[in-house]
């Protein structure tokens, strides 16, 4: 079994690409803390923080182009896949990624300055305590035979 499950902070604002018209791949990283912590003896343990290169793709991540930002935080499910590719300078280099099958949006959206009545870009209006829908269950990441080529550079 393939499954990886993260709660962390977005890194950067999402990079989506566009492929095969209206086909979406996006790509983010998330940062993942443990926390510190002092020992009996009194030694401090100072917080861990790993970084995860996530990737999505179809609707989800349409998704994550239209709500997904720097900071905020997510609940993702995915599994992983390793990579390599050679860069310019001819050095083997190793990428190891999560394709995000599902994801919840734990980052509360703030209320909106405007008419709470107005119907949003998609048409529908906002909920009365102006949270938004967390559960987004994503279409399965696509398998290698679906997954686009790259020219097996990251981006």
């Amino acid at each position: 079994m393939n499954k990886v499950m993260l709660i962390g902070n977005v890194g950067k604002e999402p990079d989506v690409r566009y492929y095969d018209a209206d086909q979406a791949v996006a790509k983010l990283s998330l940062a993942t803390t443990e926390r510190g912590y002092t020992l009996k003896n009194g030694t401090q343990v100072p917080d861990h923080t790993d970084w995860h290169n996530l990737l999505f793709y179809r609707q989800l991540a349409k998704i994550v182009e239209q709500y997904v930002h720097k900071g905020d935080k997510l609940y993702i499910e995915g599994r992983l896949r390793y990579s390599t590719y050679d860069d310019p300078q001819g050095k083997r280099r190793y990428v190891t990624e999560i394709l995000v099958e599902n994801m919840e949006m734990l980052t509360p959206k703030t209320r909106p300055a405007t008419d709470p009545n107005r119907p949003t870009s998609n048409g529908s209006r906002p909920s009365s305590d102006g949270s938004q829908p967390v559960s987004m269950p994503g279409t399965a990441a696509p398998t290698a035979a679906e997954t686009p080529d790259d020219g097996g550079l990251p981006f």
